[in-house]
């Protein structure tokens, strides 16, 4: 680019142009220019593989219009098709699994669930573990399908809500306290066994306690003695076709043929039994000895 001097001058005044004019480049040439173009190639570069791995990158995690990869993006939350590995804690209102497939979580150590409040504060936990399941919470509740409580479990008390329990282990139901319940059956074809090894059983009833055994006798088995006592009024009614006593001891039996094989059951004070012959009369203290 050529600059031109001009002398500013008078009418009538004549000036002389000079014979060498001075000209001056400006621009940018030498190792400057190859710096520049050097620089803009790189920066040309940078871009094409820039470009290359976002190309790359919405190609391997499946970018499309409605989500990424397997999971998508609905009118109603988030769609995730297969399995999925979550780093981090997740947080939703509702998890629910396909209608053709149920819904598994699983993890290397265990899985927690847990409920808060408003405050942040956990009020319910579920932690399913390699050994065991703990439940931490004021109330544990099972419901059937119609919404019936089938298991309640709080602080205070166990409530267990079906028709029937039953108990498959070979040893029965253990209960170190007492138990109450209005009916104890067995299974069909099988004996009903109530047993304290080492301390006594006692059986309680308002209005009454019940035995029955309809298809087959009842024993009861002691290695002490065995107390049958109706308070009040109440009496002691054994009613059967007959009733035995194998090893009830006799007291003194009178002269040959007098009682006929007839006998009379006398109590001794403390309550013990025992037979004396029978008579016209009642013979037992003749053999009163017995209760000494």
């Amino acid at each position: 680019m050529v600059r031109e001097q001009y002398t500013t001058a008078t009418e009538g005044t004549l000036i002389e142009r000079p014979e060498n004019q001075t000209v001056c480049k400006i621009g940018i040439y030498g190792w400057r220019k190859r710096c520049l173009y050097l620089f803009v190639l790189l920066l040309l570069i940078i871009f094409l593989v820039n470009f290359a791995l976002t190309i790359w990158i919405l190609k391997v995690m499946w970018f499309s219009p409605t989500g990424m990869g397997h999971l998508r993006v609905t009118e109603d939350g988030l769609y995730l098709d297969g399995e999925s590995e979550f780093l981090f804690p997740l947080y939703a209102k509702e998890i629910r699994s396909r209608l053709d497939s149920p819904l598994l979580l699983r993890s290397a150590h265990n899985v927690t669930v847990n409920a808060r409040n408003s405050d942040g504060e956990v009020t319910g936990r579920v932690t399913v573990g390699p050994e065991m399941v703990d439940v931490q919470s004021q109330q544990f509740q099972i419901n059937s399908k119609e919404g019936k409580p089938l298991f309640t479990v709080d602080e205070s008390q166990v409530v267990i809500g079906t028709d029937r329990l039953r108990v498959t282990g070979p040893e029965g139901a253990l209960f170190e306290h007492s138990a109450e319940t209005p009916l104890v059956t067995a299974n069909p074809f099988q004996e009903l066994r109530l047993e304290s090894p080492t301390r006594s059983l006692r059986m309680d009833g308002p209005q009454g306690v019940h035995i029955r055994a309809a298809a087959g006798g009842g024993r009861a088995l002691s290695q002490e003695d065995i107390v049958l006592h109706s308070g009040g009024d109440g009496r002691l009614v054994l009613d059967a076709e007959t009733v035995c006593f194998p090893e009830l001891g006799s007291g003194t039996t009178g002269p040959a043929g007098s009682s006929q094989g007839l006998y009379e059951v006398c109590v001794c004070p403390d309550g013990k039994l025992y037979l004396s012959a029978a008579a016209a009369a009642t013979t037992c203290h003749e053999s009163s000895h017995i209760c000494l």
